[in-house]
C-alpha cells in the first residue's frame, strides 16, 4: 500500500455521500454537503416536496463558527443509522442563520415560546406547510444534560405526526397565531411628552447601572456578551448629564488620559462604561496576541471566551472604543482600536474590499486550540523574556483553562510595572516584540476555518466602525478603508430590484433585510461625516425612500424585517430588541432622526419620534434590551448639535472637531454653502472659516476653533 492510500481512503469515506447542499456557497451548508442526511436548502423545491409527500419538515439552523453545531453534526448527522431515520420520515432542510436571519428569527421565536430558551443549533419541526409545532436546540446522541436523545426525539415526532396529526396541526396553528400576536405592537399611540423627558433618560441609566457588574464589568452574569450599546449609552449619558455637565464635558474633551480621581464627582455611568471596556480588553475575550474580540465570555471575569470571532462584534466594539478614546484620551483604547482593525484587515478582508463574516471557534476539531498556549511553548519561543510575559499574562505550568493558558491581564500595564519596578516604556516594547514572535508561531498552526461569505449589514457595521475610528484617531488609513469598502458594497450588492444580503464568488444572493438597509444608511451618514462628501447623504436618502416603500408597516411607524416582495416566510416579523446587534428598527429610527435634520423632512422626524414613543417605558425599564433606542431617546432629550463649518480651512477644522467627544451631533463642512442642504442656509463667511452651532435650525454666533465650539455646547 502506498503512503497516500490511507489518506485517499479516508477522503473517499468522507465524501461517499452528497446531498442537495453540494451546490451552495455558504461554508456552513457546505460543511453538511457530505452528510448521509439528505439535506435540502430552504426553497420551493423542498417545501413542495414536503407537501406532495405529506411529510413533516425538519429545519436545522446554525452557522459555520458554531461549536455545538459541529458537535451535533459529528454525533448525529454523520451517523448512518440516524441519517436513515431522518431521510425516511422527514424532509430535512439546513439553513445558515447568517444567510437567512429572517427564517432564524421566526423559528427561534417559536422554539423559545415552546421551551423558554433558544440557541444554536436550532432544530425545529414543521408541518408540510412550514408551520412550527415542536423544536429545541442541541440534542445529544444519548439522553444527557436533562435532554432526551436525538433519536428518541425523532421517534416521538414521527409517532405523533402519524397518530395525533390533528393535535400537531392545532399546535402549529396556535403557535403561528402566537407569533403573529407578538408581532402586533406599535399600534397604540403614546403621548410624546410622557416619554421625552430627562427623567426617563435617567431612569434608563439607573436601571442599566442596577444590572452592572461593578467588579468585572458587563451587565449580566455569565455568559457575558459585550453589550456595546449599553456601554455607548452610559458614555453618552456621562457626557450630557445635567448634574455633572460642566465639569465632565470639559474633562471628557481634554484629550488627556483620565482617571476617576480627575473628577470630584465622577459623571454617573462613566466608571461602569469604562470598567466594562477595560475588563474586556484585559480578558481572554480579547485576543492578546493577535487582536480582535471573540463573541462572548463563558465566565464572569471575561477569561474564557467562546473562541469564534465575528465581524459584527469587532465592528461594534471598535465603534464604542472610538467613542471612549474621544471621551478620555486613554491610549490603550487607541491601541486596541489599531490592533482590532489590524486583525480585521489581516484575517477578514477580501481582495475585493469586502469583509468576511467570521472565524470558527474550533481548529482540528478542538475549541480554542489555535489560541491557547502551554508555558513550555512560551518559554521556548521567548527565551529570556518568557518569565516577564508569563507573569503579565497569567501563563502557568498547570494552565488557567483545561491544562492550557489563555493569555489575559490581571493588572493593567501601568500597575504591573509599578508593582514590579519595571520601566513602562521598556516593558511595552518587550511585550510588543513577544507578541510578534508568538503571532508568527501561531500562524504556523492549523487555522480555524474562515466563513468567507460577505454580508451586507455586517460590512456596513464595519464601515461605520472604520469611520468612527478615523474620526477618533485621525488615521487616514481607516478613512480610505471605509471609502473602498463602501464602493465595494454599492458595486456588488446593489441590483435593479434593490440590495442583496450576501455576496460570494461574484454572486449576490437573497433580498436584503431591514438590518442590511438600516446599517448601510447609517454607514453612509458616518461616511459623509468623515469625508464632507454630500453624495453619500443623497444616496442614504434614496435608500430610506426605498425602505419606506418596501418595508414600512401601514398601521404603525415601524418596519418589517423582510421586504413586501419576499414571499417565502409564514409571517413578516418586526424586530425591535437590541441584542448582539442593534435592531434594524432602532437604527432606522436614528437614521430618520438625523436625515430629517439634514434634509428638513418633518415627516421623518415625526416617524422617528413615534417609533421611540410607541415602545413607551420598555426602553427605560429594560435598557439592556433597548440600548440603542435609549441612545436615541437620550439624543432627542439632550438635543442634536447641528454643526456647520464653512470657509477655506473647513476640512482642517472638521478634522479637529471630530476628535472631540460630541456624541449628539451632525457635522457638515464645505468651502461654501451647498444648495439643497438646509443646514448651510445663511452660512456664507467668505474666506474666513467659521463654525456654526445650531439647534432646530436656530444658530448661535459663529466661533473659530474646536475648543470654542466645546465651550459653546457646554453652555447650551
Amino acid at each position: 500500500m502506498s503512503f497516500w492510500a490511507p489518506f485517499f481512503i479516508e477522503i473517499c469515506a468522507m465524501h461517499k455521500y452528497s446531498n442537495q447542499l453540494i451546490d451552495e456557497t455558504s461554508p456552513y451548508l457546505l460543511q453538511h454537503a457530505h452528510n448521509p442526511v439528505q439535506w435540502h436548502p430552504w426553497g420551493s423545491a423542498a417545501l413542495e416536496k414536503a407537501k406532495s409527500l405529506n411529510k413533516p419538515i425538519l429545519v436545522s439552523i446554525g452557522y459555520s463558527a458554531c461549536h455545538w453545531c459541529h458537535v451535533m453534526e459529528k454525533e448525529s448527522f454523520e451517523n448512518e443509522e440516524t441519517a436513515a431515520m431522518m431521510n425516511e420520515h422527514f424532509i430535512n432542510i439546513k439553513i445558515d442563520r447568517e444567510e437567512r436571519p429572517d427564517l432564524d428569527h421566526i423559528y427561534m421565536d417559536a422554539v423559545q415560546a415552546m421551551t423558554g430558551s433558544g440557541g444554536w443549533p436550532l432544530n425545529v419541526f414543521l408541518t408540510p406547510n412550514a408551520k412550527p409545532f415542536y423544536g429545541g436546540t442541541y440534542f445529544p446522541p444519548t439522553a444527557a444534560y436533562n435532554k432526551q436523545s436525538w433519536m428518541d426525539t425523532l421517534l416521538g415526532v414521527v409517532q405523533a405526526f402519524k397518530e395525533r396529526r390533528h393535535e400537531i396541526d392545532a399546535q402549529a396553528e396556535n403557535l403561528t397565531s402566537h407569533l403573529l400576536q407578538a408581532n402586533s405592537f406599535g399600534i397604540q399611540k403614546i403621548k410624546e411628552d410622557e416619554i421625552f423627558q430627562a427623567a426617563k433618560v435617567a431612569d434608563a441609566a439607573n436601571n442599566l447601572l442596577k444590572a452592572a457588574d461593578t467588579q468585572w464589568g458587563g451587565f449580566v452574569r455569565a455568559p457575558k456578551f459585550p453589550q456595546t450599546y449599553s456601554i455607548q449609552f452610559l458614555l453618552r449619558f456621562a457626557s450630557t448629564s445635567n448634574l455633572f455637565k460642566k465639569k465632565s464635558f470639559e474633562l471628557l474633551n481634554s484629550q488627556e488620559n483620565l482617571d476617576q480621581s480627575d473628577f470630584k464627582t465622577p459623571p454617573k455611568g462613566l466608571g461602569e462604561a469604562l470598567l466594562s471596556l477595560d475588563k474586556m480588553i484585559q480578558g481572554g475575550i480579547y485576543d492578546q496576541i493577535g487582536g480582535g474580540f471573540a463573541r462572548y465570555a463563558t465566565d464572569t471575569e471575561w477569561l474564557v471566551p467562546h473562541f469564534e470571532k465575528m465581524l459584527y462584534d469587532n465592528a461594534l466594539l471598535t465603534g464604542v472604543l472610538s467613542e471612549a478614546y474621544q471621551a478620555t484620551g486613554t491610549q490603550r483604547y487607541k491601541e486596541v482600536i489599531e490592533e482590532t482593525i489590524a486583525f480585521v484587515e489581516r484575517e477578514l478582508l477580501s481582495p475585493e474590499g469586502g469583509f468576511y463574516a467570521a472565524l470558527d471557534a474550533d481548529s482540528e476539531g478542538v475549541e480554542g486550540k489555535y489560541y491557547v498556549w502551554t508555558q513550555s511553548e512560551v518559554q521556548s519561543l521567548l527565551a529570556k523574556d518568557a518569565d516577564l510575559f508569563c507573569k503579565y499574562y497569567d501563563i502557568t505550568e498547570e494552565g488557567n483553562w483545561e491544562g492550557h493558558n489563555i493569555p489575559w491581564v490581571k493588572n493593567a500595564a501601568n500597575i504591573f510595572c509599578k508593582e514590579n519596578a519595571i520601566d513602562e516604556a521598556i516593558f511595552k516594547n518587550t511585550i510588543l516584540q513577544s507578541h510578534q514572535l508568538l503571532l508568527a508561531a501561531r500562524e504556523k498552526r492549523i487555522r480555524p476555518s474562515l466563513d468567507d461569505k460577505i454580508i451586507l449589514g455586517w460590512n456596513a457595521l464595519m464601515n461605520t466602525a472604520c469611520a468612527k475610528a478615523y474620526a477618533a484617531t485621525g488615521n487616514e488609513k481607516y478613512r480610505q478603508l471605509a471609502i473602498n469598502n463602501m464602493a465595494f458594497m454599492l458595486q456588488k450588492f446593489e441590483q435593479a430590484d434593490g440590495f442583496h444580503h450576501t455576496y460570494k464568488n461574484e454572486i449576490a444572493r437573497y433580498p436584503a433585510f431591514l438590518d442590511d438597509y438600516a446599517y448601510l444608511i447609517q454607514a453612509l451618514i458616518y461616511l459623509h461625516e468623515i469625508t464632507n462628501n454630500t453624495e453619500w447623504l443623497i444616496k442614504a436618502k434614496r435608500i430610506v425612500e426605498f425602505v419606506q416603500t418596501n418595508f414600512k408597516e401601514e398601521e404603525t411607524p415601524f418596519f418589517y424585517y423582510t421586504s413586501v416582495q419576499q414571499k417565502d416566510v409564514i409571517i413578516r416579523k418586526k424586530e425591535v430588541y437590541d441584542g448582539a446587534q442593534p435592531s434594524g428598527n432602532s437604527i432606522m429610527a436614528y437614521n430618520l432622526w438625523q436625515l430629517a435634520i439634514i434634509f428638513n423632512e418633518p415627516a421623518w422626524r415625526q416617524q422617528s419620534l413615534d417609533m421611540v414613543a410607541s415602545l413607551g417605558n420598555a426602553i427605560t425599564r429594560y435598557p439592556t434590551s433597548f440600548a440603542n433606542w435609549a441612545c436615541l431617546l437620550q439624543e432627542v432629550v439632550a438635543g442634536t448639535n447641528e454643526i456647520v463649518v464653512t470657509g477655506n480651512n473647513f476640512a482642517g477644522l472638521c478634522d479637529e472637531i471630530r476628535t472631540k467627544y460630541i456624541p449628539h451631533k451632525i457635522l457638515m463642512g464645505a468651502k461654501k454653502p451647498i444648495n439643497g442642504f438646509p443646514l448651510f442656509a445663511e452660512k456664507e463667511t467668505g474666506d474666513k472659516t467659521a463654525i456654526f452651532c445650531c439647534r432646530n435650525y436656530t444658530c448661535q454666533q459663529p466661533v473659530f476653533s474646536a475648543d470654542e465650539l466645546i465651550t459653546l455646547i457646554n453652555k447650551a
